[in-house]
């Protein structure tokens, strides 16, 4: 018989060529017992012990023990995942304990989760990247996306904003679609998969919605794959277009027997601030305007220099987003069981505030569940996951009070009485509202979330498996904000109201599959066929009350006057799929992958319903060869590798094939929606990638190069109607094609690795190119204000800047069309918003008991910095005093209209444009192990003390709040923040 070890799972194959003699049956069995540990002594479970030569073996349990027949002169394979694999012959005073070491092949060892199938880094045919739950569980996030920042070649992540549950931007090699919506990822959380979408919210975590993936315990990942080529991806056909993220949990086979304990604390701030005006600054320059506008100051024009205290200051960044907010995460799991049956039982509770004004706190509570069983004759194996989170989100402020608010004047009135109501008199004199007009507004956002997966598999015979997957997911929000009128302007007669957007998301899948896995002498073959059955039901119902009578009644509809704006709609997405994977390889040194699907999707109509998605991947272990074995001895790996395939994507609305009606708000009446064209189809993805790793001194220097590209056509979109027709859009097809292009570089190295000193280093570096390299008779088209063809999808039609005109003073813009006005055609500047390359360095250190881990990212791109406009009634800048003497750069200061136009233009040129490039320190982590003697004195298999940091310092030529947010110079989503806790296990 041929053995596989997989995972720490072991693959009973027929009798290979190759086979060694079996022992010879009349030799006397006897049991052989013993515990198997590692270098610190603490036990191993799930190592396999087999007899070599035979089917004969165990496996180790949560306590590293294990009991096996075998006889004198038998030799006995123990082999285990990330560990070198030992061979012991059997001698009669050998008394079955056993100590292993960790593997010096790293590239063979890890096991790297594929989607449907698993291999190792050395075997893989595509390009998965992977982070694992070590490098990820201490970081104060709460959603594991933002974890992956700085991590990961060819993938950026983006925040969404500063306030904890904000979901953010992922993209995997560039975007693909034109569409917002249509650049989603597709996310796989232990097998099942999960609606990418974020999901609405009133809460000023604001446009870009709550992340589908908060309620998860981040602690509780055990590794994090991203799928990102064609070979990787197209198993998952139309739902692979743009990546894949594989999320696997913790379960109790990898993790030892006893109770794990985990707390940390901390603050989190803003690690930044614009350099404005004092009072006196702000004061001289507006004076100065007046002067220059020959216009005398009045209570009606100059509320800041007539009627607001001269001497009053206030800083408003400072009260604004000043504020510390605290965070606290603890962790409590347990793992238990015996050889066969082991599971983990977890829980986590986490809390962060906003750096804001008011009470605005985020709450998580989570729990998980895994159990895993295995027959006695180990051909049956059960697996059952269970994650549950419950978030309560308690964001919810005025409505105005936004990033405007840091350049109020700084002689400003106070916003809040003495009685701490807010202050509308002071304000209406010079005819403004109060910026915290809303502020008594108070909410509540809670969602819940579960994730459950079965697996099944049973082994036929020794090279044929049976397996099926199931799956059912519940997503539900609930979110109540409630508006009293106390928040506004009393002259408003605003009344007390409340908002409601309830909404849930649910869905289950079954995956059938046959696995067949045999060797034919020196080649092997490896096939998965199954099938995919999966429905999507999305809801959501929004509607006001109005009128309450008291504060306190509001969100109790019994008690309001009256329900307004009712709506609800609820969409169904049904999708099945029959996929094929051929992987074979031949000495396990030449690799070839086929890869099928046929996808059908309740999105086109019935003429277009179903398409055909493959991929064909290969590699090819040249180390091994003999020839380059004896000219390149330095070289210990060496792997040339490539993918080609195709992938749709159907991420467009339910039922666009169809007419759609939406009752009249009176009754019996139908008015159209949206009009029907049953001919659209799948947006086409097709992938190219060509990659040579490499690995010098048996491994400890590994080398990665990349080259992909991507190039999407077919392109999906709600294509602009003229208003006479009724209708905004109509979805259809366009003939343009999205190219994604680029090359990865992935560098890992054992440093020094001595007795008790150990330094590793890992760098990705990412060079992505965009270009929508191909729409025909886009000049007649709509958007032929929006994209160029040559050029990124994300690109800014701008001005160009001509300097200061110097007959006026004035910013001026060229016109190029000489028609004395300024529109699209004198948009002739193409400014790319993408980045130029991105990337990360991480260092991992140990000395003795200490441990040090810190991971710098860093990006090239370009970005937006204003507040140039001296002389109105906001807040500068403190460049602007350069103009008090000299212009320079800078218009005349003036407050009149003329100049507040041309500063309007100029920041629509590419004078405001600016290296945003950053160099910052994403994460830092110190700890210490308890030692051994303080552990034994506590009934402690494992103490660890830990001190942690994240976004501690940013270098950046960038004048705003945040370089990776350029274009919003007032924008900011990197808080800094530094936790300390400990960990214990019992």
């Amino acid at each position: 018989m041929a053995l596989i070890i997989i995972g720490g799972i072991l693959l009973i194959l027929p009798k290979a060529a190759h086979a060694a003699t079996p022992t010879h049956p009349s030799l006397q069995q006897q049991e052989i017992t013993g515990t198997v540990t590692d270098q610190n002594g603490l036990p191993i479970p799930g190592v396999n012990v087999l007899i070599k030569g035979t089917s004969a073996g165990t496996m180790t349990n949560l306590d590293g023990y294990y009991s096996l027949r075998a006889s004198i002169g038998n030799t006995l394979l123990y082999s285990y995942v990330g560990y070198q694999t030992i061979e012991k012959e059997l001698t009669p005073g050998f008394n079955g304990d056993l100590m292993m070491q960790p593997a010096t092949d790293a590239l063979s060892e890890v096991v790297i989760n594929a989607g449907y199938y698993n291999t190792t880094e050395r075997e893989r045919t595509g390009n998965i990247a992977r982070v694992t739950g070590e490098e990820i569980e201490l970081q104060p996030v709460v959603s594991p996306i933002q974890a992956l920042q700085g991590r990961m070649a060819g993938v950026e992540i983006i925040p969404g904003g500063s306030n904890p549950g904000t979901a953010s931007t992922i993209r995997i090699r560039g975007t693909n679609s034109l569409r917002e919506e249509g650049n989603y990822p597709l996310y796989i959380i232990d097998g099942v998969p999960v609606n990418s979408t974020p999901v609405e919210t009133n809460s000023i975590i604001g446009n870009a919605g709550l992340d589908p993936l908060n309620n998860l315990n981040v602690s509780n990942i055990e590794s994090i794959e991203v799928l990102k080529d064609a070979d990787a991806t197209a198993i998952y056909g139309s739902r692979g277009a743009n990546g894949v993220v594989l999320i696997t949990t913790k379960t109790g086979k990898q993790r030892r027997s006893g109770l794990e304990a985990r707390l940390y604390t901390g603050v989190t701030t803003v690690p930044n601030r614009l350099d404005l005006l004092n009072t006196q600054e702000y004061l001289e320059v507006r004076r100065l305007a007046f002067e220059n506008d020959r216009v005398e100051p009045t209570a009606q024009n100059a509320y800041d220099l007539v009627t607001w205290d001269q001497d009053r200051y206030t800083d408003w960044q400072d009260f604004l987003f000043g504020g510390t907010a605290e965070t606290t995460n603890a962790n409590l799991s347990f793992s238990g069981g015996n050889d066969k049956t082991f599971f983990r039982l977890g829980g986590s509770y986490f809390s962060q505030g906003t750096v804001y004004p008011g009470d605005n706190t985020y709450n998580k509570i989570t729990g998980n569940l895994n159990i895993d069983h295995l027959s006695e004759d180990e051909k049956l194996k059960i697996n059952f996951s269970a994650n549950y989170g419950v978030d309560i989100n308690k964001l919810f402020w005025s409505n105005s009070l936004s990033s405007s608010t840091v350049l109020l004047p700084p002689n400003a009135p106070e916003l809040f009485n003495n009685d701490g109501s807010l202050n509308w008199e002071e304000w209406a004199v010079a005819d403004l509202e109060n910026p915290l007009a809303g502020y008594y507004n108070r909410g509540r956002t809670e969602t819940r979330n579960l994730l459950s997966n079965l697996g099944i598999s049973y082994q036929i015979l020794n090279s044929l498996k049976i397996r099926l997957n199931a799956g059912y997911t519940y997503y539900e929000s609930q979110e109540l904000m409630k508006r009293p009128g106390r928040s506004y302007n009393p002259s408003a007669g605003e009344p007390n109201n409340s908002f409601h957007l309830n909404s849930d998301r649910k869905s289950w899948i079954l995956e059938p599959q046959l696995i067949f896995n045999q060797y034919f002498g020196d080649f092997n073959l490896d096939v998965i066929i199954g099938g995919t059955f999966q429905e999507n039901t999305n809801s959501q119902v929004r509607y006001q009350g109005a009128g309450y009578v008291t504060e306190s009644l509001i969100g109790n509809l019994d008690a309001a006057e009256q329900v307004i704006n009712a709506s609800s709609q609820t969409n169904q997405y049904r999708y099945a799929a029959a996929f094929a994977r051929i992987g074979t390889n031949w000495k396990k040194k030449v690799f070839i992958n086929f890869t099928g699907r046929r996808d059908g999707s309740s999105r086109f109509g019935p003429k277009n319903r179903f398409s055909n998605f493959g991929a064909i991947g290969a590699a090819w272990i040249f180390s091994e060869e003999e020839l380059i074995e004896n000219a390149l001895p330095l070289l210990s790996f060496g792997k040339l590798r490539g993918s080609y395939g195709t992938t749709g994507n159907d991420q467009i609305g339910d039922y666009g094939y169809l007419d759609a009606y939406q009752a009249t708000p009176g009754p019996g009446g139908l008015y159209p929606v949206s009009l029907a064209n049953p001919s659209f189809s799948w947006e086409v993805n097709k992938k190219l990638e060509v990659a040579l790793e490499l690995g010098f001194l048996e491994d400890k220097l590994n080398l990665a190069i990349s080259w992909y590209r991507n190039r999407s056509s077919n392109q999906l979109v709600g294509y602009p109607l003229p208003a006479i027709t009724g209708f905004n859009t109509v979805q259809a097809n366009l003939p343009a094609t999205v190219e994604n292009s680029g090359w990865e570089l992935e560098l890992s190295s054992i440093n020094l690795n001595l007795d008790n000193f150990r330094w590793q280093t890992s760098l990705n570096f990412s060079v992505p190119k965009n270009s929508l390299v191909s729409y025909p008779n886009i000049e007649q088209s709509s958007y032929a204000n929006i994209y160029r063809i040559g050029h990124p999808v994300n690109i800014s039609l701008l001005y160009r800047y001509e300097g200061i005109d110097p007959e006026t003073g004035l910013y001026r813009i060229a016109d190029i069309n000489g028609d004395g006005s300024f529109d699209y055609e004198d948009r002739v500047v193409i400014q790319d918003l993408t980045r130029e390359y991105y990337g990360g360095i991480n260092n991992n250190l140990s000395f003795k008991n200490f441990s040090l881990q810190f991971l710098l990212q860093y990006v090239k791109h370009e970005g937006m910095a204003s507040f140039f406009n001296a002389g109105r009634p906001t807040n500068q800048r403190r460049v602007v005093l350069d103009a008090l003497n000299s212009n320079g750069d800078i218009q005349r200061i003036s407050q009149l209209p003329a100049f507040n136009q041309a500063y309007s233009n100029a920041l629509n040129s590419n004078l405001p444009i600016q290296d945003a490039s950053f160099l910052r320190l994403k994460t830092f982590s110190l700890g210490y192990n308890l030692p051994e003697s303080l552990l034994k004195s506590f009934l402690l298999t494992k103490g660890k003390i830990f001190l942690t940091g994240q976004n501690l310092f940013t270098i950046s030529p960038y004048e705003g709040l945040d370089p990776e947010l350029s274009y919003s110079n007032t924008s900011f989503a990197n808080l800094r923040t530094v936790t300390a806790g400990l960990q214990f296990n019992f």
